[in-house]
């Protein structure tokens, strides 16, 4: 047998997890097919079949699920490893905040170049673009405006993007025009103040109805309650872009266009400490277009990363 790799292993962890390659690819920032080769590939270096697959299905073969809490358990002792080198070396910790979003194999890409502490203070948007202006954070991965970092002075490169669904009752998994959905704006300013911006330049620019509302049902029971109350598609948040549905919702794609929400790396012009600047590169030398600028895809006006 042929010597795995860790990155093999965390890609069989995230299929495992999402039982979609789509979705998994997405989640690891790959292409899909990239991602299908490098699993067909471990299992060939294995000499098992991990994955029954076919076009409308992904599930784990009875070697898959005995292999994966192992792969799961050698995962962490390689995580741990790095981390305990990292701290015997000495190096100054980089502050990282974010919203709930972080790159799935972040300790793998930053293990080698700097301490990594992930800032235990979830926080929205504006709140950790805010942080890292003032000196509280480092480093945040968060949604932000280009007027956002001229104010703040900040920089921000491309780390992910999230494309949106919609949330809706029945059982059409139909693709949805983005005009015949709602997008929710919660009045709690604080909150959501990132959320809203975005969602009032969506409804300005696809035609989708905004509708005001008080209860903090952006995501979460109430969000649920809002799509089972509303005759159209309600435009999910990325807040709850994982979140599993309740069996008597569905998802379904949106087009014309196909929404996306970006999550910037942002951090303080000037800045030139090693360690800061090595994490910036290791997040975001290799992550690409993501597909937010193909044809058909909407970025809302000011996204530091629209061209």
């Amino acid at each position: 047998m042929t010597s795995v790799e860790l990155r093999q292993l965390r890609y069989f962890v995230a299929v495992a997890e999402e039982l979609n390659f789509g979705r998994a690819a997405e989640r690891l920032l790959i292409a899909g097919p990239s991602l299908s080769q490098q699993i067909k590939a471990l299992e060939r270096d294995l000499g098992v079949q991990l994955f029954d697959r076919d076009r409308r299905s992904v599930s784990l073969t009875p070697a898959g699920s005995a292999l994966l809490p192992h792969t799961r358990a050698l995962l962490e002792r390689a995580d741990d490893l790095q981390r305990r080198a990292v701290q015997l070396s000495g190096s100054q910790p980089v502050r990282l905040g974010y919203v709930n979003w972080l790159p799935p194999d972040l300790t793998a890409r930053t293990a080698a170049v700097a301490r990594l502490h992930i800032d235990a203070w979830i926080a929205p948007s504006h709140t950790q673009a805010a942080r890292v202006a003032d000196g509280s954070l480092d480093l945040a991965v968060c949604w932000v405006r280009t007027e956002d970092l001229k104010h703040r002075g900040l920089h921000a490169r491309l780390i992910g993007a999230d494309r949106l669904y919609a949330v809706a009752t029945g059982d059409d998994t139909s693709v949805v025009p983005a005009p015949d959905t709602v997008v929710l704006l919660d009045d709690d300013t604080t909150s959501w103040s990132s959320w809203n911006d975005y969602a009032e330049l969506l409804a300005r620019d696809s035609g989708a109805r905004a509708v005001h509302i008080s209860d903090g049902g952006i995501t979460g029971p109430a969000f649920f309650d809002h799509v089972r109350r509303s005759s159209r598609p309600v435009v999910n948040c990325p807040k709850g872009q994982t979140t599993p549905l309740p069996p008597d919702l569905v998802r379904r794609p949106v087009a014309a266009p196909e929404i996306y929400w970006t999550w910037s790396l942002v951090w303080r012009e000037g800045e030139d400490r090693p360690a800061v600047l090595a994490v910036i590169d290791a997040l975001c030398d290799d992550v690409g277009d993501l597909g937010i600028n193909a044809p058909g895809a909407w970025l809302p006006d000011g996204d530091p990363h629209r061209r």
